[in-house]
């Protein structure tokens, strides 16, 4: 018998490239160093009966108002002479159990209540509102006040007055969440489905506003550390021996100017744990924003970030087009990993001409089209090379003030969604005369007019009427009209219209192609035409460009592209559209999925998907080859006219 060994390949386990909670909490350092201090506070809190330290309710008379950094008294003593030190610490303990006690209670049935009022409304939610509107109806402090002075004083009548003050707080706030929540589709399913509404609520809901409570309970909790202690302070708290924060503050205000220290340390005290308590919850805040889990704790900024190299790229030389992209490439720096969205992309756009850019979800065509004009969020985007020129004016090296003057003026964007672009708030003719007055000076009755030829030069009937309608009262045709008609507002030299069409019909979408065509030839502008679709691409397109894991792998005259495509990636996007009178055609969907752009593999990223791939295909750089002036491919094995689909 002979032994064999079994070799295992284990895969290495795959860790996900966004940051953890705790990597973007550690990454805002105010947060930061406010859990320091809060934990350092809450450890020698807790630590309070394992800790070598007096009796903080033995009087000592003979010792009454010790210095700071007295022998046996660290902090001191006070006028009864009790050590500062331990009722500090004791006292603290009191003032943290106080506040979150009374944050946990005020969160519950503030919470609750306006949970069951926002998704039951009518009566059920009159009736909980206006109640909660009575009680918000007295300053909260002097209803605190007046509760305490009912129960009578003592700390546990604080927290119940702190908490019942603070619920109004809770429950207008979830309130308002849960009643957008309770009209949205999933809980609709989920009524349809069946469930119960102490199930739509409790399992559909309450996952969705949970956040915001966290967040509200963390940015409250310091407030109601500050209420305990300004109720003890006025001796309606903590009751003599019990110490906490706002008594030992309250028995030191009598002789603050014969021994400051004994009101002075417990002040510092509230300051340090409120101070630490809110830069917390602003980071669990921000942490739980969704909008900002990018690897980086704070909010996109205007424009996309620009870190070329020592050696920009020049300016073409000669005669270009009116906008020309040269080696372009746009990151994304997510936790530890860079997703490199767009990998060096050429463009060319002539006055008057239409150039397609077709790909797949997620090959980088929006974010190319983006970051033209510095529309790619920073953080977590940033263009890491190239350049882009408008009209021999190189876009990245421009200031903030004129790129903002050329955003909407000489470049104008329509965007795939019109009824998110557009403000829901402002009627059509708000919008319309913002659009045109921040670029020209025109009266009130200049700019009305213009707006009114606006619409009807992209076929809105009724145009001067038109004016008041607010978005939602329009249909999606004529949302996407009005977007067309804003881009045409300051005529524009260049006209960047991402998937404009895909969320309309195919009557629709017609009209909006022959619009587009017929505007972009009788002004001569250029339009940069953004779609996944080779249908779209053939009716309108003069030149397209097709782009796989943000680099463009083919590029040329649209008919001589669909009637022979040389990349078998373009190929096989011209073989999923459909023909008619052709009904036996196979509609055939690519193998496999396009590479993620933070691993994009060696050589040729379309190797894993291409049927004609060969080994020396996944090595080396695949450049992309200019045949002409106007065709080019990036493939080492292109198919031949013949080898067309």
């Amino acid at each position: 018998m002979t032994d064999t060994t079994q070799t295992v390949e284990m895969k290495p386990k795959r860790t996900s490239a966004r940051p953890g909670t705790l990597a973007l909490l550690l990454n805002n350092s105010l947060a930061t160093g406010g859990l320091i201090v809060l934990v350092a506070i809450c450890l020698i809190a807790l630590a309070a009966p394992l800790l070598p330290l007096a009796d903080p309710d033995v009087t000592a008379p003979v010792d009454r108002l010790q210095p700071v950094f007295s022998d046996g008294h660290l902090l001191g003593t006070d006028h009864l002479g009790r050590d500062l030190l331990s009722r500090l610490i004791w006292g603290t303990r009191v003032s943290l159990a106080v506040g979150l006690s009374a944050t946990v209670i005020a969160a519950f049935f503030g919470s609750l209540l306006g949970l069951v009022a926002g998704y039951a409304g009518g009566r059920v939610d009159t009736l909980i509102m206006r109640g909660i509107d009575m009680v918000m109806a007295f300053p909260y402090i002097l209803l605190a006040l007046a509760i305490v002075a009912v129960l009578g004083p003592g700390l546990l009548n604080a927290l119940y007055a702190i908490a019942l003050v603070n619920i109004p707080f809770f429950a207008r706030n979830i309130r308002g969440i849960t009643l957008g929540l309770s009209r949205r589709e999933f809980v609709d399913a989920a009524r349809l489905s069946g469930k119960s509404p102490a199930q739509i609520l409790f399992l559909e809901i309450l996952p969705n506003v949970l956040p915001v409570i966290v967040i509200t309970m963390s940015t409250t909790v310091g407030w109601m550390i500050l209420e305990t202690a300004g109720l003890s302070f006025l001796g309606l708290g903590a009751q003599p021996p019990q110490a906490d924060l706002g008594s030992m503050l309250g028995e030191g205000r009598k002789i603050l100017f014969t021994a400051p220290h004994v009101s002075v340390i417990p002040g510092l005290m509230i300051f340090a744990l409120v101070m630490s308590i809110n830069l917390f919850g602003d980071g669990v805040r921000d942490v739980l924003d969704p909008r900002l889990r990018a690897g980086s704790l704070t909010r996109p900024v205007a424009r996309t970030a620009v870190e070329r190299g020592d050696a920009p790229v020049p300016p073409p030389s000669g005669k270009g087009g009116v906008l020309d992209v040269r080696d372009m490439r746009t990151e994304f720096e997510i936790g530890g990993s860079v997703y490199k969205a767009v990998g060096g992309v050429d463009l060319t756009l002539a006055a008057g001409e239409c150039l397609g850019i077709v790909g797949e979800s997620g090959s980088g065509k929006s974010v190319t089209a983006m970051s033209i004009m510095g529309l790619v969020p920073t953080p977590p985007g940033r263009i890491a090379g190239g350049a882009a020129y408008l009209d021999g004016e190189d876009l990245f090296a421009v200031s903030d003030r004129r790129i903002r003057k050329l955003r909407g003026s000489a470049v104008a964007y329509v965007f795939q969604d019109p009824l998110s672009t557009l403000h829901p708030l402002f009627t059509v003719g708000d919008q319309l005369r913002e659009a045109i007055g921040t670029h020209q000076p025109l009266s009130a009755a200049e700019v009305k007019a213009r707006a009114i030829e606006l619409l009807s030069l992209v076929r809105i009937p009724n145009a001067k009427e038109r004016l008041s309608a607010y978005p939602h009262e329009l249909s999606g045709g004529m949302r996407q009209r009005v977007c067309i008609a804003m881009a045409l507002a300051n005529d524009a030299k260049v006209l960047i219209a991402d998937e404009p069409t895909t969320a309309l019909d195919v009557t629709v979408q017609s009209q909006i192609l022959t619009l587009m065509n017929g505007l972009r030839r009788d002004r001569n502008a250029a339009i940069l035409f953004i779609t996944h679709d080779f249908g779209v691409v053939s009716a309108i397109c003069d030149r397209v460009a097709v782009m796989y894991a943000g680099r463009i792998v083919e590029t040329g005259r649209t008919n001589e592209v669909l009637a022979s495509p040389q990349h078998p990636y373009t190929a096989k996007l011209i073989e999923c559209v459909p023909v008619l009178g052709e009904p036996e055609r196979r509609l055939d969907a690519i193998e496999g999925r396009p590479p993620v752009v933070n691993n994009l593999p060696d050589g040729c990223a379309f190797a894993d998907r291409c049927g004609r791939v060969r080994p020396e295909c996944r090595s080396g750089e695949i450049a992309l080859v200019i045949s002409r002036e106007d065709r080019g491919v990036r493939c080492l094995y292109p198919l031949n006219t013949e080898g067309a689909a």
